[in-house]
């Protein structure tokens, strides 16, 4: 028999990243919060590589932690291994990377809810989505438990209508086994939200003991430690190493072999697969001239004898899996723990989202994560984070808060899903990001913690540590720029060695920072008016003098990108009364209801020229 439970203000559907973050933001900007999830053990499960962190998508972990978000804090709490990827590369796609303790993150995600004042965790499948008449959300349980709120933010990652295949074996299942929300995909349905099917999938996980690691590359940590959080914990030791292996020949012939027992080959799979990150099956086919793939060999934890294989995903039979797994160096002889599997899942089409996240259509309804067509543990807990603090700003009758391109990777990541849509699972790189020299790994805190603090997210002595590293790159900055550097024998050997000319005479040390050859430590020896401040002041100097022309490029870029998004648009405007717009304009316009000039100059069908009349429309007024 149904029963009323409780009526919240903001309420969670899914406690995976992007729901733990919506909730806990929610929560600490004082709206009482509910957070549902099918199973309370697996709170902040990492289905696939349990690791933070990445090309961009470290990125996106430190600007979640600048704003007051937990998932750098958790990441450094349970990292058993850090690295700093691309180092050989510019700083703009430097990005860090953690591989975690799959069970000890989820466990410390799960008590950050329990302990966090006015949230609730209840373990609960909601069934039934529905609107008031008052306009309020009411959700249904599968106890038949009838809960109210304000808001309800959507994060049900994998789990809406998840299906699980393996070769000719398909069954209704979320992730790792657990159960699936078959029956909210309907009830969204029947509220007039439409949902489309992707995929994605998981390598096996295999015993260590049954890996011979002397055929491997092993993989070991930074001996700089890497940290994504900019609190006062030291960075996390390296407690584990990581291995790297080669599929062959053999391991290409098994695979080709049985293709037509493929599920994704044989037509089984209906749902639109992530482009950058393959099944091993796809790889072997789309690159079948590539004599060899890499794997990667990562742990699952400290007190597991689990080990993942990056780059090894498929949905074939679990017998063609076994087989073409001993054809891999070091797994010759290898237990699987758990098969590897595809999942195809329901999700929505983010066109159909402001750029605070809630529903065009559908008020004080949010979605985030995976539901929103992405792919990825952090780029879920960015939207959760967005979603969060826009829920409770829609409830406390506050102003909505919208990242834009040239602030965050966060804001260039839900301007793409809101704006361009997506038709496979979406994934944060840094190509996207056009402003990336500007908007690094190393300078999130100098960018974004001052909307953290305002918000209410980001404590004082925080925000307060951002402000003294900005006096202190101010500081470096200018004795930079006066202070000379004496020509000697020494100083000349040092610069011939880097392969750049020697001096003849004194220079500023500006100057010579801008050399590419050059940087604050080979020149350490020669400035002995060089103050005692942190590594990371003269990191961001040092940057900054190297790029100069480069990022003032971007900043013009920036103010003439923020110009247009001052020009805003009518949400209710109908764009087939604009004389002048293409018929694809006028649908597409239609369609997303752009905030700003800006945001519709990046819709994908609007050209130069439909832009320039609607200029000319916000100028004018209606053409006659």
């Amino acid at each position: 028999m149904e029963y009323f439970a409780k009526h919240y203000e903001v309420a969670v559907i899914g406690a995976g990243h992007a729901g733990i973050e919506a909730a806990l933001a929610a929560a600490r900007l004082g709206c009482r919060t509910v957070i549902f999830t099918i199973t309370a053990d697996w709170v902040g499960n990492m289905p696939c590589n349990p690791a933070i962190g990445g090309t961009s998508k470290g990125q996106l972990v430190r600007e979640i932690d600048a704003l007051g978000g937990e998932m750098g804090i958790a990441a450094d709490r349970n990292m058993i291994q850090g690295r700093m990827l691309n180092l050989g590369k510019g700083p703009a796609v430097h990005s860090p990377r953690g591989q975690e303790d799959r069970r000890q993150y989820s466990a410390f995600m799960k008590n950050a809810l329990e302990q966090q004042e006015n949230l609730d965790l209840r373990q609960a499948e909601i069934t039934d989505l529905t609107r008031t008449e008052d306009g309020k959300w009411q959700m249904k349980t599968r106890l038949e438990a009838l809960y109210t709120a304000d808001t309800v933010i959507l994060c049900t990652g994998t789990f809406l209508g998840g299906r699980i295949y393996v070769g000719d074996v398909s069954y209704e299942s979320g992730p790792d086994g657990l159960f699936p929300a078959t029956a909210l995909s309907a009830s969204l349905n029947q509220l007039g939200i439409p949902t489309r099917r992707f995929k994605t999938g998981t390598p096996s996980r295999v015993n260590r003991r049954s890996i011979d690691f002397s055929e491997l590359e092993v993989q070991h940590g930074d001996e700089k430690r890497v940290k994504f959080s900019w609190d006062d914990e030291p960075a996390p030791e390296n407690k584990a190493d990581c291995y790297i292996t080669y599929t062959n020949d053999a391991t290409k012939e098994i695979i080709l072999n049985n293709l037509h027992r493929s599920p994704l080959y044989g037509g089984k799979i209906e749902g639109v697969g992530p482009r950058y990150c393959p099944s091993i099956e796809d790889k072997i086919v789309r690159f079948q001239d590539k004599e060899r793939h890499q794997i990667f060999i990562e742990p699952c934890g400290l007190n597991t004898e689990e080990m993942y294989l990056q780059g090894l995903s498929s949905s074939l039979p679990e017998d063609v899996q076994l087989a073409f797994l001993k054809t891999i160096p070091g797994l010759e002889h290898v237990q699987v723990i758990r098969t590897a599997y595809a999942i195809e899942y329901d999700c929505i089409d983010p066109l159909c989202l402001k750029s605070t996240l809630e529903f065009l259509d559908f008020p004080g309804l949010f979605g985030a994560g995976q539901f929103n067509g992405s792919s990825g543990y952090e780029e879920a807990a960015a939207q959760g984070l967005i979603a969060g603090i826009n829920a409770a700003h829609k409830v406390q009758g506050k102003e909505p808060f919208v990242l834009d391109r040239a602030s965050s990777y966060i804001g260039t990541l839900i301007d793409d899903l809101v704006t361009k849509g997506c038709n496979e699972p979406y994934r944060m790189m840094t190509s996207r990001a056009e402003y990336r020299l500007i908007l690094r790994q190393d300078n999130a805190d100098l960018r974004l913690s001052e909307f953290g603090y305002r918000l209410g997210l980001l404590s004082k002595e925080r925000y307060d540590a951002v402000l003294r590293k900005k006096e202190l790159i101010a500081q470096e900055t200018e004795r930079a720029k006066n202070v000379v550097i004496s020509p000697t024998d020494e100083l000349n050997a040092v610069l011939v060695s880097r392969e750049t000319s020697p001096v003849d005479q004194g220079m500023k040390l500006a100057d010579l920072l801008k050399r590419p050859q050059l940087d604050y430590e080979v020149l350490a020896p020669f400035d002995p008016s060089r103050p005692h401040f942190p590594d990371e002041i003269f990191e961001q100097v040092g940057i900054a003098m190297k790029y100069e022309g480069y990022i003032s490029r971007q900043e013009s870029q920036i103010r003439e990108m923020r110009r247009l998004e001052t020009k805003t648009l009518p949400e209710t405007l109908d764009y087939d009364t604009i004389t002048g717009l293409r018929l694809e304009a006028r649908e597409k316009l239609n369609r997303i209801r752009p905030q700003n000039i800006g945001q519709a100059a990046r819709i994908s069908g609007v050209s130069p020229a439909d832009i320039s009349v609607l200029l000319i429309y916000l100028e004018k007024g209606p053409l006659s």
